[in-house]
């Protein structure tokens, strides 16, 4: 019987024992010690669990528990880092709650479970310097403009001194010192908000009634080329500067030639619609040093694809390391969340219903965004080590020998067989117009005019068996036995030899491409044969046989 006394006053004290301890633990917890130290304008903060519910999300975020500067319920608090305000952005943070933009695990009270710093949890917090790409999750940013574009539209904005009166993503909008300034209204959220579309006769009436003061120092009449410019800058303050700017970086590496994003682009790579909310516990991070962040891993996979992903064949995006910043911040913004229809942003449902574009139309941004992954910026080609050779498009002596007509059919049409994508008949391709813009643009940027053919597209009559045994010698090593590809592109493609002329493809083999490893066939050279102008036909006779026609 004592022993079972004993027993029992034993358990009891144990069970009293944990119970000190757990209190402790709790009364220890990092939160309410935040709290307990935190003053508010009415005196000491009133402890206890903290949140925000939005019953329209389903969501209960308890981050408010430590952050509490960020409740929405608690005025003039007082403390460190963690006692700061939110920041002012266009949704009321008492409806939305936290995790909708910044991820991690709402229901939690402990940092690493909060922020989602846990194994297996799929959503992590987004990190600190890219929290702006949580606009990613409801928002789409229309008619973005490439790098070369945004540039000059910036330009022009700051150049016109637009910035004396109107506040942009906190610059401007103040009294100078000379007296001039005047505070107009804030354009940092323009492209969301919208703006007056007569802003610009308004402005010019003030101006000329104006006899002095800021109106005639500060303004001035402007331009129709400049006025495009500023519309297009205004079209990229969506209020999260550096979210915009990432995109505009994205847009200038001709990421979309080989991935889809919300219903365009190419195939060659993974559709990236997404790519934002990939799950951490399902990459490898052998190959990423520092914290086994996603962020890390993009990083990372910008720099050396093939190390973080088996046979990948995608190249290193060779860019500074602050573009590499951009390009992880617009990649990781890249996430879709399942939303009841009140808080679908405007621009997305015009985006999934409209198929408007994210991107701007005109031919610079169209090209880099799309082209310029495969053929360089510039249009200067590309070519990787036992990988597929990228055609330099902007060469003079190629747009010297294409017609408008070549390069407009080429980008629609494509090449089958090859990584050039039918970009104007495929699923997820361009408009007629975008590809019409890019055309123009690939020729005022090579600066070359065609050079009129007065013969008929097929004229030549050559020797097709002697222009076999000519090509095995002369040409097969670059563009392989069959004329398949190696070094130097396809020519056994048939839309190719339906566009390409009879001049196009002699005068091509006979004067070659200057600043590539084709060499003009009827210049003397020590590393190859040199064909006469009969035995140049002959080639081309035996080419033309590819696409059974006979000569």
């Amino acid at each position: 019987m004592n022993k079972n006394k004993y027993l029992l006053l034993g358990s009891s004290l144990g069970v009293l024992a944990l119970l000190i301890v757990a209190a402790a633990q709790e009364g220890f917890r990092e939160w309410r010690v935040i709290q307990r130290a935190t003053q508010s304008d009415e005196g000491p903060l009133g402890v206890r669990l903290r949140q925000v519910v939005s019953p329209g999300l389903g969501t209960s975020d308890r981050c408010v528990s430590c952050h509490v500067g960020m409740d929405p319920n608690e005025q003039g608090v007082r403390g460190g880092r963690l006692m700061i305000q939110h920041a002012d952005v266009v949704h009321d943070t008492s409806e939305f709650g936290c995790t909708i933009c910044h991820s991690g695990q709402g229901l939690a009270t402990e940092k690493l479970d909060a922020h989602g710093e846990v194994r297996f949890w799929p959503e992590p917090m987004i990190p600190l310097q890219f929290s702006q790409a949580g606009c990613g999750t409801c928002h789409a940013s229309l008619g973005m403009p490439g790098l070369e574009a945004f540039r000059q539209a910036r330009g022009a904005f700051e150049r016109l001194d637009c910035l004396a009166c109107h506040r942009v993503d906190g610059r401007g909008g103040t009294m100078r010192p000379d007296g001039f300034g005047m505070e107009g209204p804030d354009l940092s959220r323009a492209a969301l908000s919208g703006y007056d579309p007569d802003w610009y006769s308004k402005h010019l009436l003030e101006w000329e009634k104006a006899e002095s003061g800021s109106w005639k120092a500060a303004f001035a009449p402007i331009g129709e080329q400049d006025l495009r410019l500023i519309s297009t800058y205004l079209s990229t303050r969506i209020g999260a500067a550096k979210l915009a700017e990432a995109k505009v970086h994205f847009l200038s590496n001709g990421c979309l030639g080989c991935h889809r994003v919300s219903g365009f682009g190419g195939d060659e790579g993974p559709d990236l619609t997404r790519a934002g909310e990939k799950d951490p516990g399902q990459v490898s991070f052998a190959q990423v040093q520092g914290k086994h962040t996603l962020a890390n891993w993009f990083s990372e996979h910008f720099r050396s694809p093939a190390s973080l992903v088996a046979d990948s064949l995608m190249p290193a995006v060779d860019v500074s390391d602050e573009e590499i910043e951009l390009l992880t911040m617009y990649t990781l913004s890249l996430r879709r969340r399942e939303l009841p229809g009140t808080y679908v942003s405007k621009e997305r449902m015009r985006v999934e219903k409209l198929e408007e574009r994210e991107f701007a139309s005109d031919g610079q941004t169209v090209f880099s965004a799309v082209c310029a992954g495969c053929h360089g910026k510039k249009g200067e080609g590309k070519q990787a080590p036992g990988r597929q050779v990228f055609p330099a498009i902007a060469n003079p002596d190629f747009l010297a020998l294409a017609s408008d007509e070549f390069i407009l059919e080429t980008i629609t049409q494509g090449r089958p067989g090859r990584k050039m994508p039918s970009w104007g008949t495929k699923e997820a391709g361009l408009k007629k117009y975008e590809i019409s813009r890019a055309a123009e643009y690939l020729r005022k940027m090579g600066g070359v005019e065609f050079r009129t053919d007065p013969k008929t597209r097929r004229w030549l009559s050559g020797n097709s068996a002697e222009g076999k045994r000519l090509f095995a010698s002369a040409c097969s090593t670059c563009h392989g036995a069959e004329g398949e590809g190696k070094e130097g592109p396809a020519l056994n493609n048939k839309a190719l030899l339906a566009i390409a002329t009879d001049t196009y493809l002699v005068e091509t083999i006979s004067g070659g491409r200057r600043r590539t490893l084709m060499e003009g066939f009827l210049t003397p050279s020590m590393a190859r044969p040199t064909l006469s102008p009969a035995e140049i036909e002959d080639v081309v006779a035996y080419i033309r046989s590819w696409e059974g026609v006979e000569k």
